[in-house]
C-alpha cells in the first residue's frame, strides 16, 4: 500500500507506528499486571496472564500488519502445518539478526502458544519493553562470563540454575520457549574466533536447553529446529523498517525429543552430558548443510 515511499521516509513512518503500537499495547499490559499484583487469587491471576498474553499477540499481529503495508517482502516459509495451539514446544533458531525475534514472532505467532525467551537481567531496565517482558513471565537470568567463573568458581553452574528455576513457573501451562543456541549474533569475527566446525553457525551450547528440558521436557510435545536465513546477508532492523529486506527464508521441522534427554542430570552425569551434546551438534550439522542448500536455491535479490 505504502511501498512506493522513499526508503528513509518509509523507515521514519514505520518506526512511529511501532513506537505507538508498542505503546499503546505496553500499557494496556501494565494495567492488568497492576491488577494481578493487587488481586491475588490464583483464579484471577491466571485469566489477567492469560489476557496480557492476547495483548501480546494483538502487538505482534499489528506490527505483522504494518511490514505487510510498507514492504515488499518475500516470506518463504516451509513447516508450519501441523503446529497447534494447544501444545508445548521448544524452539530452537540459529541466530543472526535482532530481525530474527520479529521473524519468528511473525511466523509463529497464535500457531503455536505465544514465544518467550530467556533475557538478560539487564533487558528488565529497557524503556517500555522490560517492564512488559517482566509482566509477561519472561525469564530473565544472569550470564557468567569465563573469565568472572575463572576467579569465581563457586558460582559456576548458577546461570544454569537459575535457568531451572526460572521455568518452574511454566509447569502445567501451554507454552513456546525459545533458544538461540549459539547464544549470540553470528558475525564473521565471532566464528573465525569461535573456530567453528560449521560453515554457517556458531557452536551451540547446550546447558541452557538441557535444564529446560530437565525442568519441563515432559511438557513438550515437540521440539521445533527453525532455520533462518536471509539472502541477502543478516539484516538490520533498519533494513526491516525502511524496507530493504527483500526476502525471508524459514525452515521448520518438528523433532521429537529423546526421553532419555528429559531424566538425566546435566552437571553431574557425564554419559548424559556428552550424549546430548552429540545430539545437539547433530542437529546443528543439519541447519549447516540446509544453510548451505538455501545459499543455493536463493540468491540475493538485485
Amino acid at each position: 500500500m505504502l511501498r512506493w515511499l522513499p526508503a528513509s521516509l518509509k523507515g521514519a513512518l514505520a518506526s512511529v507506528i511501532v513506537i505507538v503500537n508498542t505503546l499503546f499495547w505496553a500499557i494496556l499490559i501494565y494495567v492488568f499486571a497492576l491488577l494481578k499484583f493487587l488481586i491475588p487469587l490464583p483464579g484471577f491471576r491466571l485469566w489477567c496472564r492469560r489476557v496480557m498474553v492476547a495483548i501480546a499477540e494483538n502487538w505482534i499481529a499489528i506490527n505483522s500488519l504494518e511490514a505487510r503495508a510498507f514492504h515488499d517482502i518475500k516470506w518463504d516459509i516451509q513447516g508450519t502445518e501441523n503446529l497447534r495451539y494447544d501444545r508445548s514446544y521448544l524452539v530452537c533458531a540459529n541466530h543472526q539478526s535482532w530481525v530474527d525475534i520479529v521473524v519468528l514472532q511473525t511466523v509463529l505467532n497464535r500457531r503455536i502458544p505465544f514465544l518467550r525467551f530467556f533475557l538478560k537481567r539487564e533487558l528488565a531496565y529497557v524503556p517500555l519493553l522490560g517492564l512488559a517482558w517482566w509482566a509477561l513471565d519472561f525469564p530473565f537470568m544472569r550470564r557468567y562470563s569465563k573469565e568472572f567463573l575463572a576467579k569465581n568458581p563457586h558460582m559456576r553452574g548458577k546461570d544454569l540454575e537459575t535457568t531451572k528455576q526460572a521455568c518452574e513457573r511454566f509447569r502445567g501451562m501451554n507454552i513456546s520457549i525459545l533458544n538461540f543456541l549459539e547464544g549470540t549474533r553470528l558475525t564473521r569475527a565471532k566464528h573465525e574466533k569461535s573456530r567453528s566446525p560449521f560453515r554457517n553457525l556458531l557452536p551451540p551450547k547446550t546447558g541452557g536447553i538441557a535444564f529446560v528440558l530437565q525442568t519441563m521436557g515432559q511438557q513438550f510435545d515437540a521440539l521445533l529446529d527453525v532455520t533462518l536465513f536471509y539472502p541477502e546477508g543478516s539484516p538490520t532492523f533498519w533494513d526491516l523498517l525502511s524496507g530493504r529486506m527483500n526476502e525471508v527464508v524459514v525452515r521448520i521441522r518438528r523433532i521429537e525429543i529423546p526421553q532419555a534427554f528429559l531424566e538425566g542430570n546435566y552437571l553431574e552425569q557425564d554419559d548424559f552430558r556428552e550424549s546430548m551434546q552429540a545430539w545437539v551438534r547433530d542437529l546443528w550439522a543439519s541447519k549447516d548443510q540446509l544453510l548451505d542448500a538455501l545459499k543455493r536455491t536463493h540468491p540475493a535479490q538485485g
